[in-house]
């Protein structure tokens, strides 16, 4: 039994659970609450891609008549084919059973239906050597195809990461989304509730809370919610996250509450903690009775915002460490959708979510929802801290891979990271989101690698650099492309968020920003990146004061969902028109193909020539300022101490003794002779310089260390065995 329930509906992502309810679960255990956590969308998955859920949905289409097209057709044809050999594709993708990898490949034993058509280009993509990667790719074509047979013949809203979308999406008004609900009972429905019945009798929870990330997770959120509330009414319901937390801050609408008896938005820990305890102990001599914290409820048949509670929000430091438990890990489905490695790190592999801060040290770009908590209060918590949690996680779920999900992780505490990291010898691999800022020197992302960082996403937007400062984002084309090339260098992966139709944006501007992509991938300093159209959102600094802007708003009537924002550019420019030629570019340079294809041939109207000369992003990174190395900055050596080998020189006369020192690394080794006067120090400092586990020096400590051997810090760092290490990556100075 489970007082509480926490559950996270259908759908979000195959390959790891979204950490909505591990981080509540993990918060709870630390004041003693004991809840069960279910992730309803993977566990429906499961059930329907089955032999036995793929009988069902074949026999449900053919009763229904609906297998019209020529793809469907072939599918349900196919159909003994395509239930003889789904579980087993289902193990492999879930990282069982490799060897049949092999026969995936061999392209023999899946069905293959129309998401196969793009065959040809398997060998350009995965190579003969990929076996593994192309067999997880042709095993997602044969989801894919079962998905689209879905859609086309028995539930219309499916989708492996979203279900009924639209009904979610900007939706003012609650009544189609209320109509969906009074209806018939989806395809889908019919196993979510199956399942969430299961889970209720099994635990008898007092209390069911609903994280709803997306506006795919809408419908079946408040499906569930009425099923609760037909069959199990003595059961509270309550719903928070993502979606209710930028959507519905000004809900009116009293049906709502039909279906959920609490909604919450901002930080979850304080509100579920006061939702518990009125739940629970729903009693004047409780001292938390009728006080909550950001919570919508219905009194007297009216919905109240309760904020009553003077009690504090926890920090960041202070909700424990993510709890994985209940959770079914090792079911979940790794899949490769398409040949672009930032793609799969989405898709493919089990991560661990953690966050670095709260919030965003930045917290000004006028396109992001900058008013509202969850970007606004920024708290970053201490490395050792974070690595304790890393590895109370690893402990837990046995994975080492973390996906920090910061909205911008902050570089002072990266830095920290790696270094702590590296202090404990813990093995990692570990991607998140940045800022393209400065402070990314050459140095910091070696470190960053070393630690075991293997990517970077970062927004570079609009590639202009006045949409750049209207937009507050404090960077410039010439300093997003040093820094990418700073991460290329050091061996990580760097994605980046391009945007277009942002308001006053010309034509021009949006060809401009297309050819500094183009250079971009050309320079090879770029590896990945998407284009989305910009979104004017109700609560971003555009969306606040959009006369600054030069849009117009077209504003409806809101009784429930509030954030996007329909408007009219007082450019007139039909951005739409950009989409497909954008995506269809940048899928060749993702591929390092068609970089001297004219841009005119990306696009099927007239387009202006670019003003961008063709060398630009080459000027830019061949254009080195110096900067002066702070005191405080850290500095670390992070090689091996060298092999010793004396050696002895006779010069007119005179006996000079020398040292040989080698240096190894992973992939080759260095040599150095110096004389042994000065061998001696430049070990003793690199052995300073070494990471243990005292805090590492800064510029200042060193400077002291070598003064006491008396040596001078410029010439210790202008020294040729320095240099020389440098140029190897093996001295790491911040």
């Amino acid at each position: 039994m489970a007082d509480l329930l926490l559950v996270t509906p259908p759908f979000t992502q195959l390959n790891t659970p979204y950490p909505a309810t591990a981080y509540l679960k993990g918060f709870l255990n630390t004041i003693n609450v004991s809840c069960f956590q279910m992730d309803l969308g993977i566990e429906v998955i499961l059930k329907l891609f089955s032999k036995e859920g793929l009988r069902h949905m074949f026999e449900l289409a053919e009763s229904r008549g609906q297998i019209k097209s020529d793809n469907a057709r072939r599918i349900y044809a196919l159909r003994e084919e395509y239930m003889h050999v789904v579980d087993e594709a289902i193990s492999f993708l879930q990282g069982n059973n490799q060897t049949v990898a092999r026969k995936i490949a061999s392209e023999n034993m899946l069905p293959q239906a129309s998401r196969f058509a793009q065959l040809e280009d398997m060998e350009w993509a995965f190579g003969s050597m990929g076996i593994q990667d192309k067999a997880k790719h042709l095993a997602t074509l044969f989801l894919e195809d079962i998905s689209d047979f879905i859609v086309e013949c028995v539930d219309g809203h499916f989708g492996f990461s979203r279900y009924a979308e639209r009904l979610g999406r900007s939706a003012n008004s609650f009544d189609e989304l209320h109509d969906s609900l009074l209806g018939p009972r989806s395809f889908i429905d019919t196993y979510s509730l199956d399942i969430l019945q299961s889970r209720l009798i099994e635990h008898k929870p007092k209390l069911v809370c609903f994280s709803v990330p997306f506006p795919g997770n809408l419908y079946t959120a408040f499906r569930c919610a009425q099923f609760i509330k037909q069959h199990f009414p003595h059961i509270k319901t309550a719903m928070g996250g993502g979606f209710p937390n930028t959507e519905l801050r000004s809900v009116n609408d009293v049906r709502v509450f039909e279906y959920f008896d609490f909604i919450t938005l901002d930080d979850g820990e304080l509100p579920i903690e006061l939702l518990v305890s009125n739940v629970m102990n729903p009693h004047p001599s409780n001292p938390d009775f009728q006080l909550h914290k950001r919570t919508f409820l219905l009194e007297n048949g009216a919905i109240v915002y309760n904020n009553h509670s003077l009690r504090r929000d926890y920090k960041h430091s202070e909700v424990g460490t993510p709890d994985y438990s209940d959770l079914l890990l090792n079911k979940y489905i790794s899949v490769i959708e398409m040949a672009n490695p930032m793609h799969s790190l989405w898709s493919d592999g089990r991560w661990n979510k953690l966050t670095m801060a709260h919030g965003c040290y930045w917290g000004k770009c006028t396109f992001c929802d900058v008013s509202l908590d969850y970007i606004k209060v920024y708290e970053p918590i201490a490395a050792k801290m974070l690595v304790d949690r890393m590895e109370t996680i690893i402990a837990q779920t046995g994975e080492r891979g973390f996906h920090f999900v910061d909205e911008a992780a902050p570089p002072a505490l990266m830095r920290e990271l790696a270094l702590e990291i590296l202090r404990r010898k813990l093995s990692v691999t570990w991607w998140t989101n940045i800022r393209f800022e400065k402070r990314f020197t050459r140095d910091l992302c070696l470190l960053l690698q070393a630690s075991g960082c293997i990517a970077v996403s970062g927004g570079l937007e609009v590639a202009s650099d006045r949409l750049l400062a209207l937009i507050q984002k404090g960077v410039t084309v010439e300093q997003v492309a040093k820094v990418t090339r700073n991460f290329t260098e050091g061996g990580i992966m760097v994605h980046a968020y391009l945007m277009y139709g942002y308001p006053t944006q010309t034509i021009q501007e949006t060809v401009d920003s297309l050819e500094m992509v183009r250079q971009m991938f050309e320079m090879g300093i770029l590896h990945s990146a998407f284009w989305h159209q910009f979104a004017l959102t109700a609560h971003s600094p555009v969306g606040l004061d959009p006369d600054s802007y030069g849009i117009l708003p077209d504003y409806k009537d809101i009784t429930f969902a509030n954030n996007d924002i329909q408007f009219t550019d007082s450019t007139g420019i039909d951005h739409d028109q950009f989409s497909f030629g954008l995506k269809k570019s940048l899928f060749n340079y993702m591929h390092g193909m068609c970089f001297d294809f004219d841009l005119q041939e990306w696009f099927d109207f007239r387009i202006p020539k670019t003003k961008i000369p063709r060398d630009y992003i080459q000027g830019c990174l061949e254009s080195e300022e110096e900067s002066a190395i702070k005191p405080t900055a850290k500095i670390v050596y992070l090689g091996a101490m060298p092999e010793v080998r004396t050696t002895t020189v006779v010069k007119r006369g005179k006996v000079i003794e020398g040292m040989v020192l080698t240096f190894h690394d992973k992939r080759e080794s260095l040599e150095v002779e110096l004389l042994a006067a000065e061998a001696g120090p430049m070990m003793e400092a690199l052995s300073f310089l070494k990471i243990n586990e005292n805090e590492t020096p800064t510029i200042e400590k060193l400077e002291a260390f070598l003064n006491g051997m008396g040596l001078e810090l410029a010439a210790f760092l202008d020294h040729e065995l320095i240099q020389r290490l440098r140029e190897e990556g093996a001295l790491i100075v911040l």
